[in-house]
């Protein structure tokens, strides 16, 4: 009888479970999705009893989609959200999103205090930024004070389904690492950011390996009570695991609406400037790297701008010659997280001229997207990380343009891999090696065979890195500019 993990994938707007070989083959999947809602002042919010509720079903539904034995079930979660509990373990606030940007004034004021920033940066690995906790503490505490004396607890929101499924409120090193209060050395709570953030270390979940094993409650999804729950980690480096990118020096490139790049090493630290970020993923491993706010959007952005189809545009933009005949963009529509960690910046065109039509303008500011992923890259091998493999994955990279540039800016071949489940996958792996099923973690990278390899193109390779320097400072000059 064929024997599976059950992956469960708490993300931003759909709770997807994959079952899981040990091969890492996918053999059933089931997804329920549920409501991110924004509002005024950068709120982004999901319903945490909706989130509750759909990966109770979806995870039902994946049950009854398996044949074979369910050895575990193990969790893969979006980073940075956080919810109030009362002490009854209700949740008394939604759960606020990585999205959430409500304590940008509170980031922009701890940020000021740059030998603080830094400081902060060093001991967690995570940016003084709002999409993390650290900021959004500190802006209930400043906001919402009455709220913050009826909260017994804080956790995430994948902490908090947990709690309803095993009856033990604890977070695992890896989303603990996203939340800019874990001291990555001493694998503790952080004194000095409990202090900020206005909470104390018992307000917090319990702090766990990723590989902890708890006990599944009676009545779960017809599921046997007393089934290994694996506690799991953070979707980022678990995407690694996912694909295979999971040996020191083998980075993972996710592109969808936004982007990703993370390498896997064997220590934690940042670089000295706080470019990167640093969380943990198990067995002493950890990733590096940044997430940037600006990807696939800025080619939905110029097809609506335009008004032609997103794949006419990108055809269009892919006949232009690399370069984009001089046309230089900070693609940052949506702000920006990595390597800035600014959430103020705007896009900006430079060396716009009349002749530039829609397919040049969508092509540089896919090529500034290209050049922002090359920054973080960059900020990763200035932090003493080599890469000498990228696994790439995500829906952007479904036409060649996409491909091209980025492997063009980064100056190195690009393998793609294929799928679309790498963070559920990188759960269940986990899980396989929770149970000793899976010899090490860095075995997964003989689990996954790429499937397609492009190789930068010398010219256009040679041109984005004698602009890059130049984009950079474009940056710090408009930091100057009062908008």
């Amino acid at each position: 009888m064929t024997e599976v993990v059950l992956g469960v994938d708490l993300g931003t707007t759909a709770t997807k479970v994959v079952a899981t070989r040990p091969d890492g083959r996918v053999v059933a999947t089931a997804e329920q999705g549920y409501e991110l809602r924004t509002g005024e002042h950068g709120e982004a919010v999901q319903d945490p009893q909706a989130v509750l509720a759909a990966a109770t079903k979806a995870l039902a539904e994946c049950v009854e989609r398996t044949e074979g034995d369910i050895r575990a079930l193990s969790f893969s979660s979006a980073m940075h959200t956080l919810l109030a509990l009362d002490g009854e373990g209700e949740p008394i606030t939604p759960a606020l999103s990585w999205a959430d940007h409500r304590a940008a004034d509170i980031a922009k004021r701890l940020r000021a205090d740059q030998e603080l920033a830094l400081d902060l940066h060093a001991a967690t690995g995570a940016p003084v930024h709002p999409s993390f906790p650290l900021a959004k503490l500190a802006w209930f505490a400043e906001h919402e004070p009455e709220l913050c004396r009826r909260a017994v607890k804080w956790a995430g929101l994948k902490d908090f389904v947990l709690a309803r499924w095993t009856g033990r409120l604890v977070t695992e090193h890896s989303n603990a690492s996203g939340t800019g209060m874990f001291d990555m050395h001493g694998l503790s709570w952080h004194g000095p950011a409990l202090a900020i953030a206005g909470v104390h270390a018992d307000q917090l979940p319990t702090l766990v390996e990723p590989t902890k094993a708890l006990a599944l409650a009676d009545g779960i999804a017809g599921l046997p009570s007393g089934l290994p729950v694996i506690a799991g980690g953070g979707d980022g480096p678990l995407a690694n695991l996912g694909v295979g990118a999971v040996r020191p020096g083998m980075a993972a490139l996710s592109l969808g609406t936004s982007g990703a790049l993370r390498v896997v090493r064997d220590r934690p630290g940042v670089d000295d400037r706080g470019r990167v970020f640093c969380y943990a993923l198990a067995d002493g491993l950890w990733v590096l790297g940044g997430s940037v706010s600006n990807g696939g959007v800025v080619a939905q952005w110029a097809s609506e701008v335009f008004g032609v189809p997103v794949a006419e545009l990108l055809a269009e933009a892919e006949a232009e010659p690399p370069g984009a005949a001089g046309l230089l963009a900070l693609p940052y529509l949506l702000g920006e997280r990595a390597p800035w960690w600014d959430p103020d910046p705007r896009a900006v065109l430079v060396g716009l001229r009349r002749e530039h039509g829609r397919a040049v303008i969508t092509r540089a500011m896919i090529e500034g997207v290209a050049q922002q992923l090359a920054l973080v890259l960059d900020a990763v091998r200035d932090a003493g990380a080599g890469v000498h493999e990228i696994r790439a994955t995500g829906g952007a990279f479904r036409g060649p343009l996409w491909k091209s540039a980025i492997s063009a800016a980064f100056g190195h071949e690009l393998s793609f891999v294929d799928g679309n489940e790498g963070s559920g996958v990188g759960a269940a792996l986990l899980g396989w090696r929770a149970l000793g099923e899976l010899p090490s973690l860095d075995a997964a990278a003989d689990l996954v065979t790429p499937v397609d390899t492009v190789v930068p193109e010398e010219f256009a390779s040679r041109r984005m890195a004698r602009n890059r320097p130049a984009l950079e400072r474009i940056y710090e000059a408009l930091r100057e500019l009062d908008g």
